[in-house]
Protein backbone atom coordinates (compact mmCIF):
# COMPACT_ATOMS: atom_id res chain seq x y z
CA UNK A 1 0.00 0.00 0.00
CA UNK A 2 1.02 3.47 -1.05
CA UNK A 3 0.25 6.58 1.09
CA UNK A 4 -0.26 9.73 -0.44
CA UNK A 5 -2.06 12.97 0.31
CA UNK A 6 -5.36 13.42 -0.76
CA UNK A 7 -6.96 15.37 -3.29
CA UNK A 8 -10.36 16.50 -3.79
CA UNK A 9 -10.90 13.90 -6.87
CA UNK A 10 -10.65 11.23 -3.60
CA UNK A 11 -13.60 12.22 -2.31
CA UNK A 12 -16.03 9.07 -3.99
CA UNK A 13 -13.36 6.59 -2.97
CA UNK A 14 -12.61 7.99 0.29
CA UNK A 15 -16.84 8.08 0.71
CA UNK A 16 -17.07 4.40 -0.41
CA UNK A 17 -13.99 3.76 2.52
CA UNK A 18 -15.49 4.89 5.30
CA UNK A 19 -19.10 3.70 4.35
CA UNK A 20 -17.58 0.24 4.33
CA UNK A 21 -15.51 0.27 7.31
CA UNK A 22 -17.65 2.03 9.33
CA UNK A 23 -20.58 -0.89 8.50
CA UNK A 24 -17.80 -3.27 9.87
CA UNK A 25 -16.83 -1.46 13.07
CA UNK A 26 -20.53 -0.11 13.83
CA UNK A 27 -23.27 -2.13 11.82
CA UNK A 28 -24.17 -3.62 15.01
CA UNK A 29 -24.76 -0.28 16.52
CA UNK A 30 -26.00 1.74 13.87
CA UNK A 31 -28.49 0.46 10.79
CA UNK A 32 -26.70 1.17 7.48
CA UNK A 33 -29.10 3.95 6.16
CA UNK A 34 -28.30 5.76 8.94
CA UNK A 35 -24.27 5.49 8.50
CA UNK A 36 -24.41 5.70 4.38
CA UNK A 37 -26.37 8.83 4.81
CA UNK A 38 -23.83 10.66 7.72
CA UNK A 39 -21.11 9.33 5.55
CA UNK A 40 -23.00 11.43 2.07
CA UNK A 41 -22.87 14.47 4.43
CA UNK A 42 -19.35 13.80 6.11
CA UNK A 43 -17.47 13.23 2.49
CA UNK A 44 -19.06 14.81 -0.22
CA UNK A 45 -16.82 16.98 -2.51
CA UNK A 46 -17.14 20.02 -1.23
CA UNK A 47 -16.34 18.41 2.53
CA UNK A 48 -13.18 16.93 1.09
CA UNK A 49 -11.97 20.52 -0.72
CA UNK A 50 -12.46 22.11 2.26
CA UNK A 51 -10.47 19.52 4.25
CA UNK A 52 -7.39 19.03 1.77
CA UNK A 53 -7.58 22.73 1.59
CA UNK A 54 -7.12 23.53 6.01
CA UNK A 55 -3.83 24.54 6.87
CA UNK A 56 -4.67 22.66 10.11
CA UNK A 57 -5.34 19.37 8.47
CA UNK A 58 -3.72 16.16 7.38
CA UNK A 59 -5.80 13.77 5.15
CA UNK A 60 -3.91 10.92 3.37
CA UNK A 61 -5.12 7.77 1.61
CA UNK A 62 -3.38 4.62 1.46
CA UNK A 63 -4.03 3.19 -2.23
CA UNK A 64 -3.37 -0.39 -3.34
CA UNK A 65 -3.14 -0.62 -7.21
CA UNK A 66 -4.56 2.88 -7.85
CA UNK A 67 -7.58 2.31 -5.69
CA UNK A 68 -7.94 3.96 -2.27
CA UNK A 69 -8.65 1.17 0.59
CA UNK A 70 -7.83 3.67 3.44
CA UNK A 71 -7.54 7.06 4.40
CA UNK A 72 -7.14 8.88 7.52
CA UNK A 73 -7.99 12.37 8.95
CA UNK A 74 -6.45 14.51 11.49
CA UNK A 75 -5.81 17.95 12.59
CA UNK A 76 -3.37 19.87 14.56
CA UNK A 77 -5.01 22.06 17.48
CA UNK A 78 -2.30 24.96 18.04
CA UNK A 79 -2.23 26.56 21.29
CA UNK A 80 0.27 27.19 24.01
CA UNK A 81 1.12 23.67 22.87
CA UNK A 82 0.21 21.58 19.51
CA UNK A 83 -1.80 18.55 19.94
CA UNK A 84 -2.49 16.37 17.08
CA UNK A 85 -6.12 14.79 17.04
CA UNK A 86 -6.87 11.63 15.61
CA UNK A 87 -10.24 11.61 14.10
CA UNK A 88 -11.05 8.52 11.93
CA UNK A 89 -8.80 6.13 10.50
CA UNK A 90 -10.57 3.79 8.07
CA UNK A 91 -8.98 0.85 6.29
CA UNK A 92 -11.58 -1.52 3.73
CA UNK A 93 -12.76 -4.87 5.68
CA UNK A 94 -10.75 -6.81 2.93
CA UNK A 95 -7.76 -5.00 3.63
CA UNK A 96 -8.05 -5.61 7.73
CA UNK A 97 -5.16 -7.42 9.13
CA UNK A 98 -2.37 -7.34 6.96
CA UNK A 99 -1.02 -4.13 8.74
CA UNK A 100 -2.69 -1.41 6.26
CA UNK A 101 -3.57 0.20 9.29
CA UNK A 102 -0.40 0.70 11.12
CA UNK A 103 1.03 1.55 8.31
CA UNK A 104 -1.43 4.31 7.82
CA UNK A 105 -1.20 5.64 11.64
CA UNK A 106 2.83 5.73 11.53
CA UNK A 107 2.96 8.26 8.59
CA UNK A 108 -0.25 10.60 10.02
CA UNK A 109 1.73 10.47 13.13
CA UNK A 110 5.35 11.03 11.84
CA UNK A 111 3.28 13.79 9.95
CA UNK A 112 1.67 15.02 13.24
CA UNK A 113 5.52 14.80 14.74
CA UNK A 114 6.80 17.44 11.71
CA UNK A 115 4.09 19.59 12.75
CA UNK A 116 5.44 20.39 15.94
CA UNK A 117 2.83 18.60 17.69
CA UNK A 118 3.65 17.48 21.23
CA UNK A 119 1.01 14.50 21.85
CA UNK A 120 -1.27 12.80 19.72
CA UNK A 121 -4.75 11.70 20.26
CA UNK A 122 -7.40 9.48 19.04
CA UNK A 123 -11.07 9.07 20.02
CA UNK A 124 -12.83 5.99 19.38
CA UNK A 125 -16.40 4.58 20.05
CA UNK A 126 -16.32 1.58 22.10
CA UNK A 127 -18.64 -0.57 20.46
CA UNK A 128 -16.02 -0.80 18.01
CA UNK A 129 -13.18 -3.19 20.42
CA UNK A 130 -11.39 -3.55 17.37
CA UNK A 131 -10.43 0.22 17.14
CA UNK A 132 -9.93 0.14 21.03
CA UNK A 133 -7.19 -2.54 20.65
CA UNK A 134 -5.77 -0.94 17.65
CA UNK A 135 -4.93 2.21 20.08
CA UNK A 136 -3.84 -0.01 22.89
CA UNK A 137 -1.44 -1.89 20.89
CA UNK A 138 0.53 0.73 19.33
CA UNK A 139 1.18 2.91 22.02
CA UNK A 140 -1.87 5.25 22.70
CA UNK A 141 -3.21 5.42 26.66
CA UNK A 142 -6.93 5.78 27.55
CA UNK A 143 -7.06 9.61 28.61
CA UNK A 144 -10.93 9.87 29.20
CA UNK A 145 -14.28 8.95 28.38
CA UNK A 146 -17.42 10.73 27.62
CA UNK A 147 -20.94 10.14 26.66
CA UNK A 148 -22.44 11.29 23.66
CA UNK A 149 -25.97 11.18 22.69
CA UNK A 150 -26.32 10.25 19.02
CA UNK A 151 -30.65 9.79 17.82
CA UNK A 152 -31.93 8.01 20.70
CA UNK A 153 -28.88 6.34 22.07
CA UNK A 154 -26.14 7.32 24.20
CA UNK A 155 -22.44 5.69 23.31
CA UNK A 156 -19.22 5.96 24.89
CA UNK A 157 -16.46 7.70 23.24
CA UNK A 158 -13.11 6.43 24.21
CA UNK A 159 -9.95 9.00 23.95
CA UNK A 160 -6.50 7.59 23.77
CA UNK A 161 -3.35 9.67 23.86
CA UNK A 162 0.41 8.99 23.00
CA UNK A 163 3.03 11.81 24.55
CA UNK A 164 5.63 12.45 21.56
CA UNK A 165 8.10 14.30 24.26
CA UNK A 166 7.65 14.82 27.86
CA UNK A 167 5.88 17.83 27.74
CA UNK A 168 5.12 20.34 30.40
CA UNK A 169 4.35 20.02 33.88
CA UNK A 170 1.06 20.47 34.60
CA UNK A 171 0.27 24.34 35.24
CA UNK A 172 -1.63 24.52 38.35
CA UNK A 173 -4.53 27.54 38.29
CA UNK A 174 -7.40 28.58 40.39
CA UNK A 175 -11.09 28.27 38.72
CA UNK A 176 -13.52 31.41 39.54
CA UNK A 177 -14.73 29.44 42.80
CA UNK A 178 -10.91 29.37 43.89
CA UNK A 179 -10.56 25.42 43.37
CA UNK A 180 -7.23 24.54 42.56
CA UNK A 181 -6.67 22.26 39.31
CA UNK A 182 -3.81 21.32 37.24
CA UNK A 183 -3.98 21.94 33.04
CA UNK A 184 -3.08 20.13 30.68
CA UNK A 185 -1.11 21.96 27.87
CA UNK A 186 -0.52 19.29 25.82
CA UNK A 187 -4.68 17.51 25.71
CA UNK A 188 -6.43 19.55 24.10
CA UNK A 189 -9.28 20.14 21.88
CA UNK A 190 -10.05 22.35 19.01
CA UNK A 191 -12.23 25.92 19.44
CA UNK A 192 -13.34 28.22 17.04
CA UNK A 193 -11.11 30.71 18.34
CA UNK A 194 -8.42 29.05 20.61
CA UNK A 195 -7.88 25.37 21.95
CA UNK A 196 -9.63 24.18 25.09
CA UNK A 197 -7.23 22.12 27.13
CA UNK A 198 -8.10 19.28 29.93
CA UNK A 199 -8.12 19.69 33.58
CA UNK A 200 -6.99 17.36 36.59
CA UNK A 201 -7.96 18.13 40.03
CA UNK A 202 -4.51 16.15 40.63
CA UNK A 203 -1.13 16.42 39.46
CA UNK A 204 -1.13 12.65 38.91
CA UNK A 205 -3.79 13.28 36.20
CA UNK A 206 -5.81 10.61 38.04
CA UNK A 207 -8.91 12.93 38.52
CA UNK A 208 -10.46 14.51 35.86
CA UNK A 209 -11.81 18.20 36.19
CA UNK A 210 -12.73 19.69 32.62
CA UNK A 211 -11.54 22.09 30.36
CA UNK A 212 -9.99 25.54 30.33
CA UNK A 213 -10.91 27.92 27.84
CA UNK A 214 -7.14 29.21 26.52
CA UNK A 215 -8.98 31.86 24.55
CA UNK A 216 -9.38 33.96 27.95
CA UNK A 217 -8.05 31.24 30.52
CA UNK A 218 -11.90 30.84 31.73
CA UNK A 219 -13.23 27.74 33.51
CA UNK A 220 -16.56 29.22 32.96
CA UNK A 221 -18.13 26.55 30.54
CA UNK A 222 -21.20 25.05 29.55
CA UNK A 223 -21.21 21.56 28.30
CA UNK A 224 -24.25 19.41 26.37
CA UNK A 225 -24.76 15.76 26.42
CA UNK A 226 -23.05 15.48 23.21
CA UNK A 227 -19.85 17.15 24.76
CA UNK A 228 -19.80 20.65 23.33
CA UNK A 229 -18.35 22.89 25.14
CA UNK A 230 -18.59 26.91 25.13
CA UNK A 231 -17.33 29.34 26.99
CA UNK A 232 -19.50 31.70 29.13
CA UNK A 233 -17.08 34.64 29.02
CA UNK A 234 -15.84 34.68 25.49
CA UNK A 235 -18.12 32.55 23.26
CA UNK A 236 -15.18 30.06 22.43
CA UNK A 237 -16.61 27.07 21.03
CA UNK A 238 -15.42 23.40 20.62
CA UNK A 239 -15.31 22.39 17.00
CA UNK A 240 -17.59 19.17 16.50
CA UNK A 241 -16.15 15.71 16.03
CA UNK A 242 -18.08 13.96 13.03
CA UNK A 243 -20.38 11.86 15.33
CA UNK A 244 -20.85 15.37 16.83
CA UNK A 245 -22.10 16.89 13.56
CA UNK A 246 -24.00 13.98 12.54
CA UNK A 247 -27.29 14.08 13.88
CA UNK A 248 -27.81 10.00 13.35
Amino acid sequence: MDVRNANKDDAEQIRSVAHQSLLASYGHAFEEETLSQAVAEWYDREQVTATVSDDDAVLVVGEDDGDVVAFAESYVSEGEVSVGEIDWLHVLPDYRGEGHGTRLLREVEQRLVDEGVARIQGRVLTENEAGTTFYEDHGFSEAHDRELDIGEETFVERIYTKAIDDGPALEPRETHDGERVFVAFDEAARGSESPFVATYSDESRESRYGWMCTNDDSFDLAMDTMGRIQCNSCGNKRKATRWDASYL
